[in-house]
C-alpha cells in the first residue's frame, strides 16, 4: 500500500507529453492503412444499449467476423490476413447467443458484468452475475469497481473487491473499468490502476461508456505509465483498453501512436490492447475505402450504421 500511497501525478506534465503525440508521429497513405487494419484487429466490437435484442448481437457477430465489406479487402490485398475483431463485448442476457454466432471463428465474447455501469448492486449479486457469464460462454469479464473506494482513499476494499471478482473469472480474463470520469483526479487514477493490477487485472479500461468524460489520452497516459510501473517491478504484462466516445479513425491512430511511445509493439496486440468501441469501424472502414478509391463513401454505406 505505500506504492500506492506515494504515487502522485503532475497533471501538467501530462498534458504537455499528451499533446506533443500528433506532432512527434503521423502515418499516412499505405502505412496508415495498415494501422487501421491494426486497429480493427485490435476492437471489442460493443453493444450495450437498452434497446438491444438478439437480432442486433448477431448482426453484430457477423460484423465481427467480416469487419469490412470484401471489395475493400479485395482492393487491399488482405484476403489471407482474415482479419476479424479483438472480441464481442455484450450484456449477459446475450452471451449465449454470441457464443453460438461465433463458434469456430476463433473470436472472443466480452460480458459487461458486476452491475455494469454503475456497480452498486449487492456484492454477492455482482459475484453471482460473473460466474454466470462465464458458465455461459464468456472468455472476457468486463467488471466495474465501486467508485467510492477510490474518492474515499479505501485501497484495501478495492483490492479485496477486484480480487474476488479475480477468483470468479476462474479461467477467463479480468478487464476492470475504472470509470474514470467519476474518480475526479488524475491521481486517483493512478492510484486506482495500481491497485486493480495488483489484484490480478489482466486488463485495466477507462471507462463504462457512460460517463460524462470517458477516455482521453491524458488518463491513457497515466494508466499506460502506471502499466509500465507495474511491468518494472513484477515482469507481469497487463493490458490496457480505452473506452467511451472514441469514434473516429483519427482518434484510433492517436491511442495507438500513445501505446507504441509509452509501451512498445507488443502493446499494439489485441492480448495487451483493445478499444471498446461501438461507432468507431464504420470510420475506419470509411478511411480504408477512401484509400483504395480515394473517394469518401457517405455513412449510410457502412453497413453498422
Amino acid at each position: 500500500m505505500a506504492l500506492v500511497r506515494h504515487t502522485r501525478v503532475n497533471r501538467s506534465a501530462v498534458e504537455r507529453r499528451v499533446a506533443s503525440l500528433p506532432a512527434r508521429r503521423t502515418v499516412k497513405k499505405e502505412w496508415q492503412a495498415a494501422w487501421l487494419l491494426r486497429a480493427i484487429a485490435c476492437m471489442d466490437l460493443t453493444t450495450l444499449s437498452g434497446d438491444d435484442t438478439a437480432g442486433n448481437v448477431l448482426r453484430l457477430c457477423a460484423k465481427a467476423h467480416r469487419p469490412l465489406r470484401q471489395d475493400i479487402v479485395d482492393a487491399l490485398g488482405i484476403g489471407d490476413l482474415r482479419l476479424t475483431t479483438g472480441a464481442v463485448c455484450v450484456y449477459h442476457q446475450y452471451v449465449a447467443t454470441a457464443v453460438d454466432a461465433l463458434r469456430g471463428t476463433g473470436i472472443p465474447v466480452a460480458a459487461v458484468s458486476t452491475g455494469f455501469p454503475a456497480g452498486l448492486s449487492p456484492f454477492e449479486q455482482r459475484l453471482a452475475e460473473v460466474r454466470a457469464s462465464v458458465a455461459a460462454g464468456a472468455a472476457e469479464i468486463d467488471i466495474v469497481i465501486t467508485r467510492g473506494h477510490v474518492l474515499t482513499g479505501n485501497w484495501q476494499a478495492l483490492y479485496d473487491e477486484v480480487r474476488a471478482f479475480r477468483e470468479a473469472c476462474g479461467d477467463a480474463h479480468l478487464k476492470t473499468i475504472l470509470g474514470v470520469g467519476e474518480l475526479a483526479t488524475l491521481t486517483n487514477i493512478a492510484r486506482a490502476s495500481l491497485v486493480a493490477m495488483m489484484a490480478g487485472s489482466d486488463f485495466i479500461k477507462t471507462s463504462t461508456g457512460k460517463e460524462s468524460s470517458n477516455a482521453t489520452l491524458p488518463v491513457g497516459l497515466v494508466m499506460t505509465r502506471m502499466i509500465r510501473e507495474y511491468g518494472a517491478r513484477t515482469g507481469h504484462e497487463v493490458g490496457f483498453k480505452p473506452a467511451g466516445g472514441i469514434r473516429t479513425a483519427k482518434q484510433a491512430l492517436d491511442w495507438l501512436i500513445l501505446m507504441k511511445e509509452e509501451l512498445g509493439d507488443r502493446w499494439l496486440r489485441p492480448h495487451l490492447f483493445r478499444f471498446g468501441a461501438s461507432g468507431l469501424l464504420t470510420d475506419v472502414e470509411r478511411q480504408l475505402e477512401h484509400y483504395v478509391t480515394g473517394r469518401y463513401a457517405a455513412a449510410y454505406r457502412q453497413p453498422m450504421v
